[in-house]
């Protein structure tokens, strides 16, 4: 694609960058069809190509409009569309890029500025997160439904085991799973144990930042990732092996550290080397010997790949031959390549269509009449929940129950 960047941008990181995954697009439209947004809504500017000439429009000197914005914003991020692209144009990160401009030149209206600043300052902070979620479930008689559905039920979290072998990997802190849904980091260390591998929780980790970073707050969710990497740091330099991330959305994000905080030069050598270390739990499962667990007796899963994991990670299929190959029995689910409508903050912000992808998914996963339906990440199984009476749980509690 033939680009003249304005002034303004040429010349400047963020500028060489976008310009770069531009001239990568052939107007194919491949990706088109891949989008859930504009499957639903048929609205050219509503798909990846539309989207990319209105960020090419603004990068060339177009001011930013209400149009620019919330065409973007209808977007879930979901890279669907990359996982669809045979000229591999990098759409996530040039929306990131567009998403920081567009706040920019074209502010929101006050009202969406004060949700999303709330969303900034509650969401990645546990301390202030719990509070709300237990308000909230005591008060949930009370509450519409849009708010009821997305508390899920309390779960039993059992014991963290002790750090007792040679080999230990970091635990991601996180934000929201630890107040939702604490027993998968359980899980998933109990699992690890039986391994032979000690999952160590660093307290001082916290929210992988990309909560803030896809809401355009880019250096706010700069300062999370430092923030971790001198959490890990000490015992990634005393051996630790990798970085273990059971939310692949979150996944996502640190295993990007490296190329987000190249130009720090304080940490641009650090977070290399965390990505480097970064691995979804499904990466760590796939290379152990895990022929001793055995599965509970005939349970049929329906699994929702998030999209982080299958587009974002490039692991679809990794944690299905898991399952598999313990034994779980997989139901076919269609259209497996369409986001759920969690997408990070989205069923909040937009969830008219939050809701209605929702649906889709649900449908699809339900199809095949499964016992329980599984997932790799809390959003995911947080917001297809809220819409379902069959239990949802991550597949790392599943493994754990064997």
């Amino acid at each position: 694609m033939l680009t003249r960047l304005s002034d303004n941008f040429l010349g400047t990181p963020a500028g060489r960058e976008a310009e770069a995954i531009l001239r990568a697009c052939v107007h194919c439209g491949f990706c088109t069809a891949a989008c859930p947004t504009y499957r639903l809504l048929g609205d050219e500017r509503d798909g990846p190509r539309g989207r990319i000439y209105l960020i090419k429009s603004m990068l060339e000197g177009e001011p930013a409009t209400e149009r620019t914005r919330s065409h973007l914003d209808r977007c879930l991020s979901c890279r669907a569309c990359e996982s669809a692209c045979p000229s591999g144009v990098r759409y996530g990160r040039l929306a990131d890029i567009a998403r920081g401009i567009v706040d920019e030149q074209a502010p929101r209206p006050r009202l969406a500025r004060v949700q999303r600043k709330l969303l900034r300052m509650i969401l990645p902070y546990p301390a202030r997160f719990a509070p709300w979620v237990g308000l909230a479930r005591r008060l949930s008689p009370l509450l519409p439904p849009v708010l009821r559905n997305k508390l899920p039920l309390v779960s039993e979290t059992r014991p963290w085991p002790p750090a007792r072998h040679p080999r230990t990997m970091l635990a991601l802190g996180g934000c929201v799973q630890p107040v939702l849904a604490p027993s998968i980091d359980a899980a998933a260390a109990r699992v690890l144990d039986r391994l032979g591998i000690s999952l160590i929780r660093i307290s001082e980790s916290g929210c992988c930042g990309a909560l803030s970073y896809h809401l355009g707050a880019h250096e706010e969710g700069l300062d999370f990732m430092r923030r971790n990497i001198d959490a890990w740091w000490p015992a990634i330099e005393a051996g630790a092996e990798a970085v273990v991330i059971t939310a692949s959305g979150c996944g996502v994000m640190v295993k990007e550290y490296g190329e987000l905080l190249r130009h720090d030069p304080a940490y641009a050598e650090k977070a290399a080397r965390v990505s480097a270390l970064a691995r979804d739990l499904s990466e760590v499962a796939a290379a152990e010997d895990w022929r001793s667990l055995a599965p509970l007796p005939a349970r049929r899963i329906a699994f929702h790949s998030p999209c982080t994991l299958q587009h974002g990670q490039g692991l679809n299929g990794r944690v299905e031959e898991l399952l598999q190959g313990l034994g779980f029995e997989l139901t076919p689910v269609a259209d497996a390549a369409i986001c759920c409508g969690s997408a990070g903050a989205y069923s909040l912000l937009q969830p008219a269509l939050s809701s209605r992808l929702r649906e889709d998914k649900l449908r699809n996963l339900e199809a095949g009449e499964p016992d329980v339906i599984a997932t790799a990440n809390i959003g995911c199984l947080a917001h297809l929940a809220s819409g379902t009476g069959r239990p949802v749980r991550h597949w790392v509690e599943l493994l754990d129950r064997s």
